[in-house]
């Protein structure tokens, strides 16, 4: 069984920055691609971050220059340090991968920078 669990949320001021985990069982973390998604109130879920096995990485626009995603294999972990955080990141976020033919997801962690 593959279990994602995120933490690290919390309420952060304009231009604070916060650093989330995710920790990972269950499968093969050092040969899987995995990815970090966002879901703000009344909109759809969103990819926010992503980071191959191989290290390679892939960002949204919204967070290009502001956000870096990383990974420690040999803890299995996950990890996102968002920086000059913006009213509008406000989002529940979640860790995700795909592995033996699904997708599995944590159950998140709430991200919330007040106006």
């Amino acid at each position: 069984q593959v279990y994602l669990v995120e933490s690290g949320g919390g309420l952060v001021h304009p231009g604070g920055s916060l650093r989330l985990s995710c920790a990972a069982s269950g499968l093969n973390f050092g040969i899987s691609d995995m990815n970090w998604y966002r879901q703000a109130p009344g909109k759809q879920r969103e990819l926010v971050a992503s980071i191959k096995s191989g290290g390679g990485t892939n960002y949204a626009d919204s967070v290009m220059g502001r956000f870096t995603v990383s990974r420690d294999n040999g803890r299995r972990r996950l990890y996102l340090q968002m920086s000059d955080l913006k009213p509008e990141d406000t989002a529940v976020y979640y860790c995700q991968t795909h592995n033996r033919g699904r997708d599995h997801w944590g159950r998140g962690t709430q991200v919330t920078v007040p106006s």
